[in-house]
């Protein structure tokens, strides 16, 4: 079932052929089994992971395999409906920058290749504000992102494209609340982790 929420901005996030890459078997590997084990390897996910920016599902399989539940939000209604239809975890279509859940609801969070979707710097402070917000105490957040560079800015035209810059994502995480960022990096791109610390309010 998909849940809807929230006012939409009628502005294409990822062009046409960000969408067909995105819902390719071939990247839906690559995300399972190469992916998404190093963006959360050596964490664990506890028992319900939000999962931000689904899209067509690349990673939702997999996140199912590391934690006994899973909600996955998606912007994109087309890409919502689909992931709904064909999968029994939850599917919420909503904006991450303002996430429709209570407070301290989820064990972690996991976002991929979803950042830089968002349209500005702001909406970024605003999805990390959130998330730490839905996070529950010692809960952690995990994202994976692409280098600013002349290929991705073409890979890009015509959808929405704001890098995470790595250089400030360590501040910009302390600013939402988070601590203990850890920041990576390998051939095409960066993971990033923080926790939700235990005790904040």
């Amino acid at each position: 079932m998909i849940t809807r929420t929230g006012k939409r901005t009628w502005r294409r996030q990822l062009n046409a052929l960000e969408n067909w890459f995105c819902s390719t078997g071939f990247w839906q590997r690559i995300t399972r089994d190469h992916l998404l084990p190093w963006v959360v390897a050596g964490n664990s996910l506890g028992d319900h992971v939000l999962e931000l920016g689904a899209g067509p599902g690349a990673g939702t399989e997999a996140l199912r395999r590391l934690a006994p539940r899973v909600t996955s939000l998606e912007w994109s209604h087309t890409f919502a409906a689909d992931l709904a239809a064909k999968n029994r975890n939850a599917v919420v279509q909503a904006d991450a920058s303002a996430l429709p859940f209570a407070d301290q609801t989820f064990s972690s969070a996991v976002a991929v290749l979803m950042l830089h979707h968002l349209r500005t710097r702001a909406a970024q402070e605003s999805a990390f504000r959130e998330a730490y917000r839905v996070l529950r105490p010692g809960g952690s957040f995990h994202a994976f992102e692409i280098e600013d560079n002349l290929l991705h800015r073409v890979i890009h035209i015509g959808s929405v494209f704001v890098p995470i810059d790595r250089a400030d994502i360590a501040e910009r995480l302390s600013a939402a609340g988070f601590s203990r960022v850890q920041l990576d990096s390998r051939v095409g791109g960066f993971r990033f982790s923080a926790i939700r610390p235990n005790g904040a309010s």
